[in-house]
């Protein structure tokens, strides 16, 4: 497991600045709830009848005068988005950085087979996603402790868990495109997330596009969604697991016929 370990150490800075920035955001929020707190109600009412703007956000769903409300519309996002783009990146410099950083060849010469290495890689991604929304669910907790109200735990722990399934799904594709390339591919990786996460936005209000919802992984880990009983789109979650099984297999056997240089 020594290179499991190394990769955890070699990205636990970028863990820590990206957990960090995303938790004490989501927990500086909801400490300011507080101070917005008359003004949400208002323009909770507002935003309801905002037509398409409030489906795209979650918000003909649920309000944002509630704290719990504001959670879910508000601050999943954040969570979700941030959440995403850390796992694009960490998922396309696993494998790639090896030949970019010319480390390649140390590398395949020690005893380990490519399926291994692999798999050493992939398990370290998933260990650091883990790691990411553990640090997440304590600061989130945090800012409700300090606010003196706790959501739904049911609903709180529905969110995270579907997060962090949404963001291996992510995770694990972009890990498929840096095992098949000799660069990192930073830029496609985070253009992926992105517009993963505008598709689910007009999903949701062009009627034309409402079957892609079923193909995207921010479809099943919408906090408003979660937090106010709707189901997931049906079969969203079979789609899900496929594609992060697929891309994993593909991960390793693309890389094992790769001629490394």
């Amino acid at each position: 497991m020594y290179l499991f370990w190394q990769e955890c150490k070699m990205n636990v800075k970028m863990l820590l600045i990206w957990a960090f920035c995303v938790g004490g955001l989501s927990l500086g929020c909801l400490c300011l709830y507080d101070s917005v707190a008359e003004s949400m109600g208002e323009m909770s009412e507002a935003f309801a009848n905002m037509g398409v703007f409030s489906e795209a956000l979650g918000m003909d769903k649920m309000g944002i005068g509630t704290l719990e409300g504001y959670y879910a519309v508000e601050i999943c996002i954040l969570i979700s988005l941030g959440g995403a783009m850390f796992a694009a990146m960490l998922g396309a410099g696993m494998v790639a950085k090896e030949e970019e950083g010319h480390t390649c060849e140390f590398l395949n010469a020690l005893p380990l087979g490519r399926g291994r290495i692999i798999g050493e890689k992939y398990a370290a991604m998933t260990a650091l996603l883990v790691v990411f929304h553990g640090i997440c669910v304590v600061f989130s907790l945090a800012g409700f402790a300090w606010m003196g109200s706790m959501p739904d735990l049911e609903h709180f722990a529905g969110y995270h868990g579907t997060a962090f399934l949404m963001c291996l799904e992510i995770g694990t594709v972009c890990f498929l495109l840096s095992a098949l390339r000799s660069r990192k591919p930073l830029g496609p990786a985070i253009g992926l997330a992105v517009l993963l996460y505008l598709l689910d936005l007009f999903s949701r209000v062009v009627p034309a596009l409402e079957k892609l919802k079923v193909m995207n992984p921010f479809s099943y880990s919408n906090g408003a969604d979660i937090f106010s009983g709707v189901k997931s789109p049906e079969g969203s979650w079979a789609v899900g697991a496929a594609v992060t099984i697929l891309a994993l297999g593909l991960a390793s056997w693309g890389y094992g016929k790769r001629d490394l240089v």
